[in-house]
């Protein structure tokens, strides 16, 4: 196996950005970060891998491979097939951010060797296992071009600096802005039990401001108004990148 030539606060960074994108893999075991490793066309044969470049402060490219169970899950769902690459999407983004503000292509779905084979053979591709006890459940790999100096992700003014002018080609580009009174967790089974009247406690209190999404990032919070019979969202306040989950 190739030997690390990573510093060890760039370890450091590959561990925060696995560690990332578990807070927001969809999986029914609970995982921990191990030690990163070389990345390897053999470290997770069996499953789905989605891989995606970034670019920004930081560019490279991320891959998680997730194993056959959570594949199978997804596809098999009692509300339906869902989309793997939608599913992990939220990953790839949470491991690319710790790098600095990024922009994710869509990514695709590959076997898993055939994506590792190919972080592989680019310099310092490293694969982060996400464990359960001594089995290796997924795998967060990351290849960068090139790595942040000493483990330092790029400074975001300086990010945003240099992305200013690639942003105004983003212009007229439409996203989706949703509003949010607030959310819930719930099963399989307690989803499948809902009927019409049915009421859902959020974990938001009665008065309290809406959330304003972008693509499923909040950006600012408001309060909810009528606008000639339609609902809108006043704005109160905005959210600084990083705040998101304070």
């Amino acid at each position: 196996m190739t030997a690390l030539t990573l510093t060890e606060p760039q370890l450091a960074l590959a561990r925060n950005a696995a560690q990332a994108a578990l807070g927001v893999l969809p999986t029914s075991r609970e995982l921990t970060v191990g030690e990163p490793m070389a990345a390897a066309a053999d470290t997770l044969a069996e499953g789905q891998a989605i891989t995606a470049k970034f670019s920004g402060a930081a560019s490279g490219e991320v891959v998680v491979v997730v194993g056959q169970d959570l594949a199978d899950a997804l596809k098999e769902s009692p509300l339906g097939e869902l989309d793997l690459t939608a599913a992990v999407r939220p990953a790839l983004e949470a491991a690319s951010r710790v790098f600095g503000p990024t922009v994710l292509d869509p990514g695709q779905t590959m076997e898993p060797s055939v994506a590792m084979s190919a972080l592989a053979a680019k310099d310092d591709a490293i694969a982060v296992p996400l464990v359960d006890g001594t089995d290796v459940r997924a795998i967060l790999a990351l290849a960068l071009s090139p790595w942040p100096a000493e483990g330092r992700a790029m400074n975001p003014a300086s990010a945003g600096a240099a992305m200013r002018g690639g942003l105004d080609m983003l212009h007229d580009v439409e996203m989706e802005v949703s509003a949010e009174l607030g959310r819930t967790r719930m099963s399989v089974r307690e989803l499948l039990s809902l009927i019409p009247g049915a009421i859902v406690e959020l974990d938001r209190a009665a008065g309290s401001p809406a959330d304003l999404l972008v693509n499923g990032r909040l950006i600012a919070r408001g309060e909810v108004v009528v606008v000639d019979e339609n609902f809108g969202i006043r704005i109160t306040e905005i959210v600084a990148p990083g705040s998101e989950r304070e």
